[in-house]
C-alpha cells in the first residue's frame, strides 16, 4: 500500500486534505512576503483587516499572533516608516561582519565564517532546479534567503493540493515528502538561529511577532507533514495545520 493509501480514503477526504494544503500554502506565502521586503501600505491594510487566532496549540505561534495583532491594533501615521527602519535593523544591519543583524540566509548560519553564498546556497539551488522551481527574474539575493525557502514550501504545497484534486495521490505524496525533506534539512536546521537573532534586533511588535510566528509555524508544519505521511487521522491533521 502507498503512503497516501493510508490517508486518502475517498474523494471527500482528498478534497479536505487539498483544502488544508492550500491553507498551509497561504501561510507560507504570507511569511515569505514579510521577509522578502519591507511592509507596504497594501500589505499593512490586508494584515490589519485579517483575524488572528488566539490559540493554535503552539505557544510560539500564539505569542507571534498576539504580538502582530497588538501592533496592528495600534497603527499610527508613522507605522510604515517605523516598520521600514525595523526591517533594516533586523535583516540588513550596519556592520561589516555576519553578526550585525539577523541576516536571512542559510549560508550565514551554516558556514564557519558566517558568509553568504556558501554551500547551503548551492544545495538549495540544486533542489529548486530538480523540482523545476525558478526564481523571479528580478530577484537579486541568494537562493538560500529565507523568503525563497519559504516560497519553495508554498509551491510544493500548492502542487500537492493540485495533484490531490486531479486524483494523483502518489504524486501528492512525493511532493509532500519533498516538502518535509526540505523543511527538515534546510529551514529547520538554521531558521531557529536566525529567528533568535531577529528577536534580539527587532523593536516593533510586528517583527518580534513574526519571529515567534515563523518558529512556531515551522515546528507545527514539520509535525503536520510527518503525521500526514504516516497516515494519521484526517481530522487531527487538519487541527494541527
Amino acid at each position: 500500500m502507498s503512503m497516501t493509501g493510508k490517508l486518502i480514503e475517498g474523494k471527500a477526504d482528498a478534497v479536505e486534505l487539498a483544502e488544508v494544503l492550500e491553507r498551509r500554502s497561504t501561510t507560507y506565502a504570507l511569511l515569505s512576503r514579510l521577509y522578502v521586503r519591507e511592509v507596504d501600505q497594501e500589505l499593512l491594510d490586508e494584515m490589519h483587516a485579517s483575524l488572528y487566532p488566539v490559540s493554535t496549540g503552539d505557544p510560539s505561534m500564539d505569542e507571534g499572533y498576539r504580538l502582530v495583532a497588538t501592533y496592528l491594533s495600534n497603527l499610527w501615521t508613522g507605522s510604515l516608516s517605523e516598520l521600514k527602519v525595523d526591517y533594516a535593523r533586523c535583516f540588513l544591519g550596519n556592520g561589516v561582519d555576519g553578526y550585525a543583524a539577523a541576516y536571512p540566509y542559510e549560508s550565514v548560519y551554516t558556514s564557519e565564517k558566517r558568509l553568504m553564498m556558501q554551500d547551503a546556497r548551492d544545495e538549495v539551488l540544486a533542489v529548486y532546479r530538480a523540482c523545476g522551481v525558478g526564481k523571479a527574474s528580478d530577484w537579486r539575493e541568494g537562493e538560500d534567503h529565507i523568503a525563497l525557502e519559504l516560497e519553495f514550501e508554498r509551491v510544493m504545497g500548492r502542487r500537492a493540493a493540485e495533484a490531490l484534486r486531479s486524483g494523483d495521490e502518489e504524486g501528492a505524496c512525493g511532493l509532500l515528502a519533498t516538502q518535509k525533506g526540505f523543511l527538515e534539512e534546510h529551514l529547520a536546521s538554521w531558521a531557529p538561529m536566525m529567528l533568535a537573532d531577529m528577536r534580539r534586533y527587532a523593536r516593533t511588535k510586528l517583527y518580534l511577532g513574526l519571529a515567534h510566528l515563523t518558529e512556531g509555524w515551522l515546528r507545527t508544519d514539520s509535525r503536520f507533514l510527518r503525521d500526514v505521511l504516516s497516515g494519521e487521522d484526517g481530522e487531527e491533521r487538519q487541527g494541527k495545520a
